[in-house]
């Protein structure tokens, strides 16, 4: 790996798999995520994408941005942008994903997101199931697959996600498509 931030991510992986006292077979089935890739990842011979990214941190209990945060070592109730807010990109997508919240007990959790020109990302059902989500376009175009249904969004607009359904975020424009994630942890 070459950014200190993957082999971060790769410590703070085994980390919440340990302290949640799970084997890699148990994590493995928890987010359908092969034994060999969780191990390549903890062991930082593997980047993960977006997609084993959300999958393994939603069987932890865990939002993708907590599991970024929390590698980043982000603390403290004011996060500044220039300073310290951790900023991940997907090396299959170059879907970039920018942690806005400080990294606290609240439940609100704010997610910036810039997905590149004809880009589309997928997560499975139960990466959505402790969470309440809406999702607010900033510029560009983003159309939003929720289960069966297709969301086309424009600047401005605001979707309150549904009942946990496999989704997938698409940009089909030429230009990039930025888009603020609200999250509400279940407790």
């Amino acid at each position: 790996m070459n950014d200190p931030l993957s082999a971060s991510l790769a410590a703070t992986l085994q980390s919440a798999r340990l302290s949640r006292e799970l084997s890699v077979n148990a994590l493995a089935d928890r987010s359908g995520v092969s034994r060999a890739m969780i191990g390549k990842i903890e062991r930082g011979e593997a980047q993960p994408t977006a997609v084993l990214l959300g999958r393994l941190s939603g069987a932890l209990g865990l939002t993708l941005s907590e599991l970024v945060a929390r590698a980043e070592g982000s603390a403290g109730e004011l996060l500044r942008r220039a300073e310290a807010q951790p900023v991940w990109t997907d090396p299959a997508t170059g879907y970039r994903r920018r942690a806005i919240s400080p990294v606290t007990d609240s439940p609100l959790e704010l997610v910036e997101v810039e997905l590149p020109p004809g880009a589309a990302v997928s997560y499975p059902a139960d990466a959505y199931i402790f969470k309440h989500q809406q999702i607010w376009v900033l510029e560009g175009e983003l159309h939003f697959r929720e289960g069966e249904v297709l969301h086309e969004l424009a600047p401005g607009d605001c979707l309150q996600l549904g009942t946990p359904a496999p989704c997938t975020f698409i940009n089909p424009a030429a230009d990039p498509c930025r888009y603020l994630v609200a999250l509400v942890k279940g407790r």
